[in-house]
């Protein structure tokens, strides 16, 4: 792919949009920048459920330091107390339902009597978010639920024997040279899993870095690859109106020349024998985004800020890049 004619294209499409940041990385070289303004490139800024993805991060660096067990490891071992719970499913639930989002509670994540808001509005977030009724079987359906992510981060807190940031700070911030962060906390002093962490744009991009080196910087195995692989891979199809699938808190897609509104598995006439572009990917409310591309080493990291009443523009990778990209690297 043409660096010049891929900085030119992307010159074309993302000022108009009035992000706050987008970065393009190939082969760990910055191709095209753009922020809105001085303070963007260097005022931390949330980060929102990309958070999440970190907590994905920090889980597998603890399982491969054998601070956790894997991934099929029921969570009445984090939480006895689940053994006398009325629905014997909810002992079964393990790390990889958590990070899959397949734990099956009954949740609405925005909304209604068991939402997120409704538990940062309780003293004891983690209790709030294991009491949830069950509504499907563990493993059988996503539903996307900041709870559990803050299950998890309560799991590494314990086993990890200092506080989460500390942990990060220790095991991924400091190796990357991420020194300028904060980080939200719960009333028990447990790090927020699924949102809650303030980054530079440049940091996210090293963290996307980071998985398409599969977990290798500058000579140090920071995560296995292994467990990178698995974390980024299909677990569970999602349903409307989301797209693709999700693996151990991240997204995953691919693009083969079809509209977004377009079935992915059936590409348009006259595309079969192009590969599909497939990609992973972090992602944040309000346009907070970070999107790993192996095929092509490309790595983008895309901000936004809700500035008044303006919404921020929607699929700007899916919709506006990944197809130039498909294109150029055709």
């Amino acid at each position: 792919m043409n660096h010049s004619t891929l900085h030119h294209t992307l010159q074309r499409i993302i000022p108009p949009l009035d992000l706050r940041s987008c970065l393009v990385s190939v082969r760990g070289e910055i191709v095209y920048k753009h922020y809105r303004n001085a303070q963007a490139e260097t005022h931390i800024a949330k980060i929102n459920s990309c958070t999440k993805s970190f907590i994905s991060a920090l889980i597998c660096i603890a399982m491969d330091q054998g601070l956790l067990p894997e991934a099929d490891t029921p969570i009445s071992a984090f939480f006895p107390q689940l053994t006398s719970d009325p629905d014997p499913r909810k002992p079964t639930i393990t790390l990889e339902h958590l990070l899959t989002m397949t734990a099956g509670f009954n949740w609405d994540e925005f909304g209604g009597q068991n939402s997120f808001p409704r538990m940062t509005r309780t003293d004891h977030w983690v209790n709030f978010a294991l009491e949830q009724r069950l509504r499907h079987e563990p493993g059988t359906h996503m539903e996307y639920n900041s709870g559990v992510s803050q299950i998890l981060s309560s799991i590494l807190m314990q086993h990890a024997s200092m506080s989460v940031a500390a942990y990060a700070e220790h095991n991924l911030f400091g190796p990357l040279g991420i020194h300028d962060y904060e980080w939200e906390q719960d009333p028990q002093c447990v790090h927020t899993g699924g949102f809650g962490l303030r980054l530079l744009p440049t940091d996210l991009l090293k963290f996307g870095q980071l998985y398409l080196q599969e977990g290798l910087w500058q000579g140090e195995q920071l995560i296995s690859s292994q467990r990178i692989k698995r974390s980024t891979q299909p677990f569970i199809t999602v349903t409307p109106p989301n797209h693709g699938s999700y693996g151990w808190h991240w997204w995953v897609d691919q693009y083969a020349g079809q509209n977004l509104d377009e079935n992915p598995a059936t590409p348009p006439t006259g595309h079969e024998n192009h590969k599909p572009l497939n990609y992973y990917y972090a992602r944040g409310f309000g346009g907070q985004y970070v999107y790993v591309v192996p095929d092509l080493e490309l790595v983008t990291v895309l901000t936004n800020d809700k500035r008044k009443k303006e919404k921020p523009p929607i699929d700007v990778f899916p919709r506006l890049i990944v197809p130039e990209l498909w294109r150029l690297a055709r």
